[in-house]
């Protein structure tokens, strides 16, 4: 069987890419700041006994954070709070504002209860233990 594929001419192409560009941008600018869905970046660390999580939360305050650890995954909620503008217009709005949620899937499973947080500078430190099952053991070997 013969497949047959249209040649769309390349200006075609580059008039759609250009309507396409302007109406995201239309549509970004008529968004205000707080209806921006905000992505958390962090880094995981992992050594035997359990995982340390790191993100970038500059502004958050403590109580605008809820941190869930269930099994093998640890869900971060908070928001970012923008300082009102007053009589003022935004002409550039490129700060964080908004509701945020990560959820972080771990290869093994965790010791919630164990769980310790901190807020320093800006940056959320999650340390989460292993369960004990996830350890590692040490064996002694016996001579004889």
């Amino acid at each position: 069987m013969m497949t047959f594929y249209y040649n769309f001419p390349r200006r075609r192409w580059a008039e759609m890419r250009e309507a396409m560009n302007r109406m995201m941008e239309d549509a970004l600018e008529e968004m205000q700041p707080q209806e921006r869905e905000m992505t958390l970046a962090v880094d995981v660390l992992a050594d035997d006994d359990g995982y340390t999580i790191r993100a970038l939360v500059p502004g958050v305050r403590s109580e605008d954070l809820s941190i869930e650890a269930l099994n093998n995954t640890v869900t971060i909620r908070g928001e970012f709070t923008a300082p009102e503008a007053g009589a003022a217009k935004y002409l550039v709005s490129e700060l964080p504002v908004g509701r945020f949620v990560r959820v972080i899937t771990l290869p093994t499973a965790l010791e919630p209860g164990k769980t310790e947080a901190t807020l320093k500078d800006g940056v959320l430190t999650l340390r989460i233990p292993k369960a004990e099952a996830h350890r590692p053991k040490t064996i002694e070997v016996k001579v004889g």
